[in-house]
């Protein structure tokens, strides 16, 4: 995919002719990788990446994070180079809250390394934990199974989003939670978007989840990963689970499942 030029809005996040190796330059896992997200004001994006299994979707995600460094490539904020001070959360599969604390505690803990007074983190973490529904929880310990495994997801959403409500990292979420939790976790997850307005890069294995939420598909090949193919979800923005049984979300989510089985025979790999 070449260099983006054709953008509306100012970039948020950019990984430019990224490429990664771990043994030296001999081979590459990731080469000349691209990925835009644009920053669309009071709107946000919703990107999703699906792909092949270990093309390196997580890895894309450590980027922005932070967590990890390209051996070759930009990372770009806003233009810039990011730095160590670009804090962005990230909400994994397993769950991440320390169980030592309560979920005020847990929400508030980014805006604790920001240096903000322990009364105004506390108020600020009520007002996300209200968000994402766990009003009433505050004071209990976030461990299972005082919470159950969505509760404990939403103290990771409502960390994340108060430590920098502009943009929300998450890998595979929901990928451990039985089906309705599941199902009810998208629902908060587009109502948390609608209200907050942050840029969400999701990542998952599930199609018909990756159609329903997002209203940006980007699908990875593997082995050098790059993208290859970029979907734009013409779903209404307001989303229901009536919108699954529309023929346009089928139509969807059938043309993402052909389009990932060509690049499983692609690299030999069975698909599912």
């Amino acid at each position: 995919m070449a260099t983006f030029t054709d953008t509306q809005h100012a970039n948020i996040v950019e990984l430019r002719n990224i490429s990664q190796s771990y043994d030296g330059g001999k081979t590459y896992i990731l080469q000349d990788f691209q990925l835009l997200v644009e920053d669309k004001p009071n709107q946000g994006q919703f990107v999703v990446i699906l792909g092949v299994s270990g093309c390196g979707k997580s890895t894309v995600l450590r980027y922005i994070a932070g967590l990890q460094k390209p051996t070759k490539g930009e990372v770009l904020f806003d233009g810039r180079a990011r730095t160590e001070e670009d804090k962005v959360g990230m909400v994994f599969q397993k769950y991440s809250s320390l169980p030592w604390m309560s979920v005020l505690d847990n929400v508030a803990l980014g805006l604790q390394y920001q240096g903000i007074s322990k009364s105004e983190r506390r108020d600020r973490a009520r007002e996300m934990i209200k968000k994402v529904g766990l009003e009433g929880h505050e004071w209990k310990y976030a461990q299972y199974p005082t919470l159950s495994g969505g509760q404990l997801q939403r103290v990771a959403i409502a960390r994340s989003l108060l430590a920098n409500p502009r943009i929300l990292l998450m890998d595979e979420p929901f990928g451990a939670l039985d089906v309705n939790t599941r199902i009810r976790m998208q629902d908060m997850l587009l109502k948390i978007w609608h209200e907050v307005h942050p840029t969400i890069i999701f990542v998952t294995h599930d199609i018909a989840e990756a159609v329903y939420l997002g209203d940006d598909i980007y699908v990875m090949k593997t082995t050098p990963s790059k993208i290859v193919h970029h979907v734009k979800v013409d779903l209404p923005k307001e989303r229901s689970r009536e919108i699954k049984r529309t023929p346009r979300f089928v139509d969807l989510v059938y043309d993402i499942e052909d389009k990932m089985v060509n690049l499983y025979k692609e690299a030999n790999l069975k698909y599912r």
